[in-house]
């Protein structure tokens, strides 16, 4: 099988936990190396996780074992980029997993582009960011919305990606220094715009610029291969039309 180069396979997940998210990119990275699938964007949730990257200071997770065993908050090494960060229900979590054509093989670029996807989609909903020189991720009045942590594996393959905040319990954030960055607080679309946006509606905007960004025209209609068919018997289609319905409740 030789994909289409310009077909994105956006599918939404749902909640699913932090260790079968990194076994299913695991499987999906393989799959994208040999060419039996096109270029993925996985959307989904992760239930309350600490996730440490490669360059993690372990002073960054300001609870001990025990503390976050109380609160339901478990921690994985993670094999990206960056520092800590943390992971909950409310937040959007993408991972991309591209085969990076040759004009785009540049991990900078790459980074850049996906903040301008979570830019162009937090205009949407009212909320101005903008990038921080020196930074990662997107901002509006010095707080966090969104974090990116990628990994870039042989051949330009993709994976890990992006979180964004849409209507996350903040919190949570309380157990870590996010990303390292001490002066910095963290923010929501919900808490910057009072959206009622369900998490999986904001998937369907954030995959519309993706495609627009990268290039890459999201495909609704998969052909079932192999390959592919452990992925579409547990997700679903998302939804990237224009006209969105708000607050439709806060089901995920």
């Amino acid at each position: 099988m030789t994909p289409d180069a310009s077909r994105l396979l956006a599918r939404w997940l749902g909640r699913i936990g932090y260790a079968e998210g990194l076994e299913l990119q695991e499987r999906l990275i393989a799959a994208r190396r040999r060419g039996d699938v096109p270029d993925l964007l996985l959307l989904l949730e992760h239930p309350p996780v600490i996730t440490l990257g490669r360059s993690s200071d372990e002073s960054n997770v300001l609870l001990d074992a025990d503390a976050l065993r109380r609160r339901g908050i478990e921690v994985h090494e993670a094999g990206r980029g960056g520092d800590v960060t943390y992971h909950s229900p409310g937040q959007l979590v993408g991972y991309p997993i591209l085969a990076l054509p040759r004009e785009r093989r540049d991990a900078h670029r790459y980074l850049r582009d996906l903040e301008q996807v979570l830019i162009r989609a937090a205009a949407d909903y009212g909320s101005s960011c903008e990038r921080e020189p020196g930074l990662t991720g997107i901002w509006t009045g010095g707080r966090k919305l969104a974090a990116i942590g990628v990994r870039l594996s042989t051949g330009w393959i993709t994976s890990h990606g992006f979180a964004l905040n849409v209507s996350t319990d903040l919190d949570g954030f309380s157990a870590i220094v996010p990303c390292g960055i001490r002066d910095r607080g963290v923010t929501s679309l919900a808490h910057e715009t009072g959206t009622a946006d369900r998490v999986r509606d904001v998937a369907g905007v954030v995959t519309r610029h993706f495609g627009s960004v990268f290039g890459l025209s999201p495909d609704d209609r998969p052909e079932p291969t192999p390959a592919l068919a452990p992925l579409l018997e547990r997700s679903y289609p998302v939804r990237t039309d224009e006209t969105r319905t708000r607050g439709e409740g806060t089901e995920t």
